[in-house]
Formats: structure tokens, sequence, C-alpha cells
């Protein structure tokens, strides 16, 4: 399949973050765009205000004809009647991870993965690259504010893309640089267990291009293949990238970077945590290897405006501030309450979590309970399913029973802005990656009403 082939698409779950940034660049492209989702939301809006096509009933009927490529997600149910319909009569029916693999592959790739930090550590290089005259092309899994947009169209030969792990999606990938975040366990799922899951990291970072570099993490257990380069906070190998003295300045996290290359000293980042000095040191150390200097790199640094849904400050006035954040496995939410307690060392914070999916409760229930306890207050929300259904005995019930706070309350989506409202919020943190965020806007006008 070449690309130039393609005028006409159909994206089955097209409201989603990956998908809709693919369905971007084809509509960039001047293809004809069409899909389904299950939900109106306020991107598949956009979509359709870019010139996009897109209905919310699993219909047949709807679907247009003479389409040359249909592109599903996994989260799409094998009993979906228009995915059967596409296969039962012999569409060509990629997954999103294929195509992101075939449009890779006609640019120098560079491939972010890791459980955690993908989305920010994409999008703070795309800025940093573009700041430094680099003018990337960007598929990120989030919507970075510097852009508006989670997909980036850019003219230079280099494109930056999340490499997803869950589903092995990433394996399509074949990067002329990797970073490797993270390889906590998740999508046990998927995986069975954590050593199949973390063989498919090595799997990954042994796609890499044989003259590429692979940027790991210092202490992750990944067998360096071809040039193997560490980098992080602290790093005790003399040629690696890493950042140090992080402090907290100014209501801003600043830190020294020391490379091989240019050590660069009093850098001050918007984002918040030690987590996103780490994956801003991943960032700089490929940013470096590209040739972007160092007083770019401070400058994009300073000017990068967030993430959509990534400590994301949504209101702020007098004493009292109000943060979102997409965590939603024990290691996000560890770094999310640890930033905000850095940030507001005085203050009583307060966090509303919505566990993502029965199977991930399950998992990890126990880091749940533990990591949830480090606020001051918790309001527990029921389990968003997300593509699952129930499993019997998990419930929220089964992570609020673990934990040792006192200062803790179950709620329900229909409860939640009651229990809100008879509390005096000094931070509050609103924490899960399900449709939380459908919340957001009722939070912040009630905050900005008292």
């Amino acid at each position: 399949m070449k690309l130039e082939d393609i005028k006409k698409i159909y994206f089955i779950g097209i409201g989603g973050i990956g998908m809709s940034a693919l369905a971007r660049y084809f509509n960039s492209r001047q293809v004809e765009v069409f899909g389904y989702d299950k939900t109106e939301t306020k991107l598949t809006k956009k979509l359709v205000g870019e010139g996009m096509e897109i209905h919310f009933e699993d219909d047949v009927s709807q679907i247009p004809e003479e389409v040359d490529l249909v592109v599903f997600t996994p989260a799409i149910p094998n009993s979906h009647d228009e995915l059967n319909y596409f296969l039962e009569n012999n569409f060509l029916v990629k997954k999103r991870s294929e195509v992101l693999g075939i449009i890779s592959r006609s640019k120098k790739t560079i491939g972010v993965a890791g459980t955690h930090g993908k989305t920010s550590t994409s999008s703070v290089l795309t800025w940093m690259l573009k700041v430094g005259g680099n003018d990337c092309t960007a598929f990120l899994g989030g919507i970075a504010q510097n852009f508006e947009s989670n997909f980036i169209e850019g003219k230079s030969d280099w494109v930056v893309i999340e490499a997803d792990e869950y589903d092995r999606s990433f394996l399509h990938l074949n990067p002329d640089i990797s970073i490797i975040l993270s390889t906590d366990a998740d999508h046990l799922d998927i995986y069975g267990d954590v050593a199949t899951m973390q063989k498919t990291f090595f799997d990954y970072a042994d796609k890499t291009k044989s003259n590429g570099f692979v940027f790991i993490k210092d202490g992750l257990r990944i067998p360096f293949t071809k040039n193997g380069i560490t980098y992080g906070q602290f790093g005790i190998n003399t040629g690696s990238y890493r950042s140090e003295n992080v402090r907290v300045e100014n209501g801003f996290f600043v830190f020294d970077f020391k490379s091989c290359i240019e050590n660069i000293d009093n850098i001050e980042i918007t984002l918040a945590g030690k987590h996103n000095v780490e994956n801003a040191t991943a960032a700089i150390a490929v940013a470096q290897q590209l040739g972007i200097k160092g007083d770019d790199i401070k400058k994009s640094l300073a000017t990068f405006k967030g993430i959509k849904r990534r400590f994301e400050r949504v209101f702020e006035e007098g004493n009292v501030v109000y943060i979102d954040d997409y965590a939603h496995h024990p290691s996000e939410l560890k770094v999310a309450i640890e930033a905000a307690k850095m940030l507001f060392p005085n203050s009583r914070i307060t966090g509303i979590f919505q566990p993502h999916l029965f199977s991930r409760t399950n998992d990890f229930v126990d880091g749940f309970a533990t990591e949830l306890d480090e606020l001051d207050e918790v309001i527990l929300m029921d389990i968003y399913p997300a593509r699952e259904l129930p499993m019997k005995g998990v419930t929220s019930e089964i992570i609020f029973d673990k934990m040792k706070n006192s200062e803790k309350v179950m709620v329900t989506k229909s409860t939640l802005m009651e229990e809100l409202k008879g509390r005096d919020i000094e931070v509050l943190l609103t924490l899960g990656a399900g449709d939380i965020d459908t919340f957001v806007l009722k939070i912040k006008n009630w905050l900005s009403e008292k």
C-alpha cells in the first residue's frame, strides 16, 4: 500500500487520541476522512469542524462507498458490526499501529516508549525541536497546548511518534532514535506477566535501525542494543545525559543538565515533578543529538504550555489550586501526588481518583491503596470499565478497604459534586484516565463561583 494511493479512509474509533491524530494527518493530505465513534466528544466536534464526517451509531448503512483503507483500534470489540462488514467484504483493514508504522518509514523516526511519560516527553521534544529550528512532524497521545492539537505537521525529515506498548503496537516501528522511559508492570491482561512485557521492550529497542541510538533510563533492565545511551537524574555513567540539582524556585522546577555535548545550567521547566525533569532529560538528550543548542533548549522548556490532563492547572485563585491529571497507574499516582506536595508543601491536598479498568484495579490494588494514602483527603469513584466487562469481586471498594487513610470516602458520579461542595478545598487533584475529565469544567465553575 502506498500512501499516495489513499483517497478515502475510514476510522473505526476515530475519537480516540491516537486515532484522531492519524485522521488529522490524512485530512492534511487532502484525503476524504470518514469515521465512527461510540460517543460525541469535544474532540470529535473539532474533527468535524476540520472537515471530517463522523457518525455515532454502529450502522453499516452509514459507511461511505469506495473506501480505500479502514483503520481500527484494538479497543473495538470483535462483535462490532462495521468492523465485521469491512472484514467480510475484503476491504483493506489495518490497525492504527500498522498505519503509523507505514507513515514512519517515509521519514526519520523518533519513537518514545514507556509505560509512563510518553505523551509528556513526546510533546516536550516536539516543541524543543520546533524552537531549535527542526520543523518535525509529530503524532502525540494528548493535546499539546502549544499546538492545540495531537497532530503536528512539519517539513523536516523527522517525525516524533509515541511508541505504544499496548497490544505490542510499537513493534510496527523501526525508529532511527528510540527512547525507553519506563517499564513498570502494566497491561498484564495482554502480556500475562512482567517478564514477558519487559522482553517486548527489548524487542522494540532491537528494532531501532543499526546506525541509530537507543536512549534508556538509568537502571532499567533492558539490555543495550545498537548504540545504547543512558540518561536520568544523577546519572553515574560519565557518558550519560543527566539532570542534577533539581529544586523548586518561585513555583517552578529548576535543574542543571550535564552531558558530553553541552552542559546547561538553571533550566526552568513549566511541567511539575521530578518525573517531568526526567522526561525533559530524555528529550534534551535526543535534541542535543540532533544539534539543538542550549539556549533554544532552555527557551523551549520555559515556554512549554503543557498537555491537557497532564498535571494541568485548571484553576488557581487565592489559596485554591485545582489540577487535573491522567494518572491511572500506581506509579503515575505517586509522581503526581509527590509533585503536588513539593509545589504546595503547606496546603491540604484532596484527591479524587477514578480507577481505570477492572483488570488494572485487580492487578495493582495494593499499589493504588499505598499511593492514595499519601493524600490528605481521598474521594474514590467507581471503576471506569472502558473496554472491559465486570470482574467478580473487583470494585473500587477493594482499594478503599486496603487504604489506611482515615480521611476517605467513596462516591458515584451522581454524588461526586455534592460531596465536593461540602468541603473547603486548598489543593484539589482529579486523577484517572476514564470519564472523570467530564467533571473538570463543572469543578472549575464551582470553584470560580465560590
